[in-house]
């Protein structure tokens, strides 16, 4: 099952779904209250994207802390593939931290493997449109009589050849079908062009199509001068009113590139660090926050060396401030076998620089 209702951030179970490093914290202060929710956690996909979230060291963390029982993570390994792999995957961690249980369970659970075999090669045939002239291409690109998939073949073309500014008057007209999307490519192609299709994103950043808004508002990020940056906070705005959580870490990165000249978008950042499900994301919240000289990055760093994302306690790691604690979780994090061992030894140097 995969559902994309969270908890609220400011609620344990919210925490606990997002990976966030204060849910770790208040988890350990009522581990039993905490039990249902951690095994909850394991047992539903919660994960925005389960390729770049992750949670299985968060949640192995959680049951190894919390010294929780084993028996519901292992009952797991006989429910749906999904819920298998996510205990399996909490599972292995365990294990390789040193708990015995785990290592039995993993031991005897039933594997089985598909054997997949491969079919024939083709031979790869020669795309004769890689013999077009740039103005060839443009032409096809502008005709409204020519399909998507020549078209989308032709950006693909222009995108692995020198940027052509040309490509950024037809870019309007560059949509699918329902009007919902660029083609495929034109966006990478467009992004290549720099700060030559500047004038023209801010043009399309104003526009009520959203495809295309978002493309004027991608040129923006990457090459946009400072007087760009009210454009980047309004958009970045308009995604915490409408909840859009696959994008806004574009425009922080780009604000970032400002520092305290983007500081108007702080309260913002801030926000989407708190809440958003994108775990995956959070640490670029925590870099633009910092460039942008925020108040409170010594507690957000602290609470980071509990986060889910490696990305997120390196950062932690090498700028939570001196404090016990803070030498107590970096102690834990250079010696536990499990973590990734960039981290265990960036730690590790950290923890000899304070000594």
């Amino acid at each position: 099952m995969r559902t994309d209702h969270y908890a609220p951030a400011n609620t344990l179970l919210g925490l606990l779904q997002r990976g966030r490093g204060q849910g770790a914290l208040i988890a350990a202060e009522g581990p039993a209250s905490a039990a249902d929710l951690v095994y909850g956690c394991i047992r539903w996909e919660w994960r925005w994207d389960s390729q770049v979230d992750d949670r299985h060291l968060y949640l192995a963390r959680l049951i190894r802390d919390l010294e929780l029982p084993l028996g519901p993570v292992i009952d797991m390994l006989a429910l749906d593939e999904d819920t298998r792999d996510r205990a399996t995957g909490v599972l292995e961690l365990l294990a390789l931290g040193g708990s015995d249980e785990a290592r039995e369970a993993l031991r005897v659970q039933a594997k089985e493997e598909e054997q997949w075999e491969d079919g024939p090669e083709k031979a790869e045939q020669p795309d004769p449109m890689t013999e077009s002239s740039n103005g060839a291409l443009l032409d096809l690109l502008a005709d409204p009589a020519e399909s998507e998939s020549r078209k989308i073949n032709a950006l693909r073309v222009l995108y692995e050849r020198e940027p052509d500014a040309a490509l950024a008057p037809l870019v309007p007209s560059l949509g699918t079908a329902d009007g919902e999307h660029p083609l495929p490519m034109l966006a990478l192609a467009v992004y290549k062009l720099g700060t030559r299709a500047l004038s023209a994103a801010r043009e399309w950043a104003a526009s009520d199509t959203r495809w295309l808004a978002w493309t004027g508002v991608g040129v923006l990020t990457r090459h946009g001068e400072i007087q760009d940056i009210p454009i980047l906070i309004a958009e970045l705005e308009r995604d915490w009113v409408d909840r859009t959580w696959c994008g806004p870490s574009v425009i922080a990165r780009g604000l970032t590139r400002f520092g305290p000249k983007a500081a108007d978008a702080v309260s913002l950042l801030r926000r989407f660090w708190l809440w958003t499900p994108h775990s995956y994301e959070r640490h670029v919240y925590l870099e633009a926050l910092a460039a942008m000289g925020a108040a409170g990055m010594a507690e957000a760093y602290t609470e980071s060396l509990w986060d889910c994302q490696s990305e997120a306690r390196l950062l932690a790691v090498e700028h939570a401030p001196d404090a016990p604690h803070v030498r107590e979780r970096l102690a834990y994090l250079r010696d536990d076998p499990m973590e990734e061992m960039g981290i265990r030894s960036v730690a590790g140097v950290r923890l000899a620089g304070l000594a």
